[in-house]
């Protein structure tokens, strides 16, 4: 999303050939930090580049809001200088962002920007001259359009802009996390139905995706900064030794300690996976505005940092009596088999936003 120019605000990507493609940076932007990569058209194919994280200290992004800007810009110019980072495709958080359809009837349709602007307050608990709003066409019919409209406060994206500006580092895009993850994790040309989880530091967010667009995000506020600590205090460690702790033994119930560990992590595991049950039902059994069954959901797909949790897979397939697998983020970037990028598979699954950024420069099907 966000993909269309408007007001200069949501500026259009205008892809070029793959041959020419200059090298692409993603940045992926949360509350705790910044993860970053770059990819760059190589003689055989997409390679990676430059990558990595900063840490973004506690008061200076809340919830996806700029709250320091000044100390922002200090993390930006230093990352400017130290990788020199000139433009980016900068991800937006599902928190912040509000996604909605809307069928507009061709009868008397004169402009559809107009059109959809009259029905923002229908839709957002916020005035139509106080968002911004981009739409993409889902499908049409002789008699309507059927959109996907996202919307986000004007102050929210200015902020963003003004930070950017005051780099000197060029924003090619803002796009909605969910549709960059996507991006990275689901096959091009896969116009099946998936729900990803994407299991982070301190939030964990689930998301629909149908035929390429996002039909669904939800953020819960459950990471796996949450489940160190219930270790921490269970076992009376340091929060280095509990993460060390989980990392280890995760979900596995082989013998008494990995029970005890298990049952400690149970309590948070078995919120997130009622979280996800929930929207999974949701989806199966309520009709779209026409009237018809949603697609079936393929599979469930996990990313994030946190989705390495050994036993996490086993326990949602098991209790969600349904496909579940780790997301693949490679999938339509390199071959594997011929190339291994300088990123290991597990830190690569929290860098899944960033690539699914990044990989927006090099296909015009994206």
């Amino acid at each position: 999303m966000f993909r269309n120019s408007f007001n200069n605000l949501f500026l259009r990507h205008f892809p070029v050939p793959n041959f020419l493609a200059n090298p692409s940076f993603g940045l992926d932007i949360s509350d705790e930090s910044i993860k970053y990569i770059q990819l760059t058209n190589a003689k055989f194919g997409i390679r990676v580049g430059k990558h990595g994280e900063r840490n973004i200290p506690p008061g200076i992004i809340e919830a996806g809001k700029i709250k320091d800007p000044k100390r922002m810009e200090e993390i930006l110019l230093a990352l400017k200088k130290e990788e020199g980072i000139t433009s980016v495709r900068v991800s937006l958080l599902e928190e912040q962002v509000y996604l909605f359809r809307l069928r507009l009837e061709k009868q008397g349709l004169i402009n559809i920007r107009e059109s959809i602007e009259l029905s923002l307050e229908e839709h957002i608990p916020i005035s139509a001259q106080d968002t911004i709003f981009d739409y993409e066409l889902m499908s049409q019919n002789a008699q309507s359009l059927e959109l996907q409209v996202a919307a986000i406060p004007k102050n929210i994206i200015e902020n963003y802009i003004s930070i950017f500006k005051n780099s000197q580092i060029k924003v090619e895009s803002f796009e909605l996390e969910p549709q960059a993850i996507s991006r990275a994790v689901i096959k091009r040309g896969d116009l099946e139905t998936y729900m990803i989880v994407d299991f982070g530091e301190k939030r964990n967010g689930i998301f629909i995706i149908s035929a390429g667009f996002v039909m669904f995000s939800s953020t819960l506020d459950l990471g796996g900064v949450m489940l160190t600590e219930m270790i921490m205090k269970s076992f009376k460690v340091s929060f280095a030794e509990a993460k060390k702790i989980k990392i280890k033994y995760g979900l596995q119930r082989n013998n008494t300690v990995n029970k005890e560990i298990f049952s400690v992590l149970l309590n948070s595991v078995s919120i997130l996976r009622d979280e996800i049950a929930k929207h999974f039902l949701y989806w199966h059994t309520h009709k779209t505005e026409d009237g018809k069954d949603n697609p079936p959901i393929k599979k469930i797909i996990l990313c994030g940092g946190d989705s390495n949790l050994i036993g996490l897979v086993d326990y949602f397939s098991v209790s969600m009596k349904n496909k579940v697998e780790m997301a693949n983020v490679w999938v339509n970037i390199v071959d594997t088999e011929k190339y291994i990028p300088e990123i290991g598979f597990k830190q690569a699954l929290s860098f899944a936003a960033a690539l699914g950024l990044a990989l927006g420069d090099f296909d015009s099907s994206f």
